[in-house]
């Protein structure tokens, strides 16, 4: 399909190096578009974010969800346990999996830390 748009010249000259890609920006560009209102993803950037203050090892063992994360982790388990998720609920399910995989990589490095201090 070919779609014609409107858009700035500065995003323009932004965009035409990475023409070929424009397809696949589109799309990322569209799921978070989508996910933007979804509680559980606010919660995935507040734990991005704090890594990315790079805090002492102390705050990183201390790390852990938000009240709306947890309860959006909650809510999935028993959506799973009781219907099964949905193709998008998996993939939201994903996300958290990957994200916990990061902190628990930032916990034992901040464990280990701490251990040689």
């Amino acid at each position: 399909m070919e779609m014609t748009l409107k858009i700035p010249e500065e995003l323009a000259s932004r965009l035409r190096p990475l023409e070929d890609e424009l397809p696949r920006i589109l799309e990322l560009g569209l799921r978070e578009f989508q996910t933007a209102g979804q509680p559980g993803f606010a919660g995935l950037a507040d734990v991005i974010e704090r890594l990315a203050d790079l805090p002492i090892p102390e705050e990183v063992l201390a790390l852990g969800p938000s009240a709306a994360l947890h309860a959006r982790i909650t809510g999935l388990l028993e959506t799973n346990r009781a219907e099964g998720l949905t193709s998008d609920e998996e993939r939201e399910w994903a996300h958290y999996e990957y994200l916990e995989h990061i902190v628990r990589l930032a916990k034992a490095s901040a464990a280990l830390k701490l251990r040689a201090a």
